[in-house]
């Protein structure tokens, strides 16, 4: 309450500010951060009408006729920093029918997974952990498969390399130049190499599948990956 001891002379009457003038403007919403605008793989994601697809083809000594692996991408985010590329699904043709049920599952559920989204580089070593009971083969170069599904998985490792999403399993620089180191002095003392570009007689490396197994300074080392069980 307000107490007037003198007399009124003058007047002027105002207007009350309108609500909007008196009450602080409201914070901006938030600004939504430019990952929410990224495609990201997902099993909801429709399939365009034209994909990029690679097909590749492997003969295994163990089957008559050949497989041909084809895998289809999808480019996701295209034109933008985001843009990738990822395998969306996958077809495996044979005239062997014998493979006919196994083939039609199996490229089901990694077309499946692919479409999942996420990480699909652990197919790979899925893929190429399946040992075949009658036993594996050989590839040219010396390379042990040791089931035709393991060589399928050395495949998708193949195209999942050449579209970014895993880097090649090579040896570090310091493994190499000691790979090469002993290899020249390996070749200095036998002389002596079969046809596919390994060590006559070489064994058989558990780390790398390759025939290329040798001793060397009394321990047994791999002439392809660098493993050694001396360390």
């Amino acid at each position: 309450m307000i107490r007037i001891d003198k007399p009124i002379v003058d007047l002027t009457v105002t207007t009350q500010p309108p609500q909007e003038a008196r009450d602080p403007a409201p914070p901006p919403p938030p600004s939504r951060p430019a990952d929410d605008n990224v495609v990201r793989m997902h099993e909801k994601l429709e399939r365009p009408e034209a994909l990029i697809g690679t097909t590749y083809k492997i003969k295994p000594p163990v089957s008559d006729h050949a497989l041909y692996i084809t895998i289809n991408d999808i480019v996701l985010n295209e034109g933008t920093p985001h843009e990738t590329r990822r395998p969306f699904e996958i077809f495996i043709n044979s005239k062997n029918l014998d493979h006919f049920q196994w083939i039609v599952a199996l490229t089901r559920i990694i077309s499946a997974v692919f479409r999942k989204g996420g990480d699909v580089t652990f197919l790979v070593d899925e893929l190429q952990e399946v040992f075949d009971p009658r036993g594996g083969y050989w590839k040219p170069g010396g390379r042990f498969m040791p089931s035709l599904i393991a060589e399928i998985g050395a495949t998708l490792e193949r195209h999942l390399i050449e579209i970014g999403l895993m880097r090649p399993r090579e040896p570090d620089a310091a493994q190499r130049s000691l790979i090469a180191e002993k290899k020249a002095e390996y070749e200095r003392r036998l002389q002596d190499h079969d046809g596919e570009g390994t060590p006559r007689g070489a064994q058989l490396c558990l780390r790398c599948n390759t025939a290329a197994v040798v001793m060397l300074d009394g321990c047994r080392t791999c002439l392809n990956c660098g493993d050694s069980k001396c360390g």
